[in-house]
């Protein structure tokens, strides 16, 4: 056991290699919020997003970013009420990877599930749309993790991302 009394280190906050010096870059971005079950979580959800961004130098990604976030998050609002909702961002291979799991369940009898699938589509038009208009991807399904629950996600390319606004004013 060393004399010092701890085996896990600390950097100096004026340590030149430590993680205070590196500024945030688009490759760092990695971002997990829960949100409460509330009308004004897609608002906090856009606001924290648009920081983010910012803060990542992805301004250009901002229009499409946070429209995904707030239909992802009102979707889930809408769907699951009564929980909390987990949103994540993270930014991999010039994509933003916004996911979001809610507790609403998927349903075992198919016409339920057939149902249930075809309102949450039709919630997510308008994100479709904006997908779409940026050559990104999207969708939802069972949420793997334990308590099961719905995951939705929408990938969107910094490339096709940038030109949404130019696009759709």
């Amino acid at each position: 056991m060393p004399a010092s009394g701890s085996l896990c280190p600390i950097a100096a906050p004026d340590d030149p290699g430590g993680p205070a010096s590196t500024p945030p870059s688009p490759e760092s971005l990695s971002y997990s919020l829960t949100l409460p079950a509330a009308p004004h979580s897609p608002s906090i959800a856009r606001t924290a997003t648009r920081a983010i961004l910012k803060a990542h130098g992805l301004e250009e990604m901002t229009d499409a970013a946070i429209q995904v976030v707030g239909e992802l998050t009102a979707c889930a609002y809408r769907l699951a009420p009564f929980t909390n909702a987990y949103l994540s961002l993270r930014y991999r291979d010039d994509t933003l990877r916004v996911i979001l799991y809610d507790t609403h369940p998927r349903h075992t009898h198919p016409r339920l599930a057939a149902a249930c699938d075809t309102r949450r589509r039709a919630a997510l038009r308008l994100l479709a749309c904006v997908v779409k208009a940026c050559s990104g991807d999207w969708g939802f399904g069972d949420a793997r993790e334990p308590g099961g629950g719905t995951r939705m996600w929408a990938v969107l390319p910094r490339g096709t991302s940038r030109t949404y606004v130019a696009v759709h004013p």
